[in-house]
């Protein structure tokens, strides 16, 4: 596999993680987008935009690109999770979009064994991610990860099932 291909599979796979958390939270009205299931108390919006935030802006624009409007938004703590109850899901998902689209065009313009341009050591500690082909690998994880959570949540919420088992 020459290096491009793999790039364009990893961002293939990539975008498909990401249509799976738009596609897992379609269709809800805004209090079941609102509603937290588990004890933990997270809900799906706030699933969103931690993955607009914490995964899309940190990994591609902040650490990718080095953008300084990015790595402004990470000298202070994070509150991504919270979703003001009152805040319409249309915009924390167009947000996400927006954010998808922004990592996209980074994406487009790095290669993944460019060196990060900025790291957040003060989030990491020693832990360090050394080219940005390993943060697409990471955010493909991530965000797999989360669509997973997503459809856990969403069945609770309406039966719906992103897998349904005979």
């Amino acid at each position: 596999m020459t290096d491009e291909s793999l790039k364009a599979t990893c961002l293939a796979a990539l975008q498909e993680a990401r249509n799976h958390v738009l596609e897992a939270v379609d269709g809800l009205e805004a209090a079941d987008l609102h509603r937290a299931v588990l004890p933990s108390g997270w809900n799906m919006l706030g699933l969103v935009q931690h993955l607009t935030i914490d995964v899309e802006r940190l990994w591609f624009n902040a650490v990718a690109a080095g953008d300084s409007a990015a790595i402004a938004h990470f000298d202070r703590p994070s509150n991504a999770w919270r979703v003001p109850t009152d805040a319409p899901p249309d915009l924390v998902l167009t947000a996400y979009r927006h954010e998808c689209a922004k990592a996209d065009r980074v994406l487009a313009d790095t290669e993944f064994d460019a060196p990060p341009a900025w790291w957040p050591a003060d989030l990491f500690g020693d832990w360090r991610l050394a080219t940005v082909g390993e943060a697409v690998m990471h955010v493909i994880v991530e965000t797999a990860s989360h669509a997973g959570h997503l459809d856990a949540a969403r069945e609770l919420i309406d039966g719906h099932q992103w897998l349904v088992l005979d």
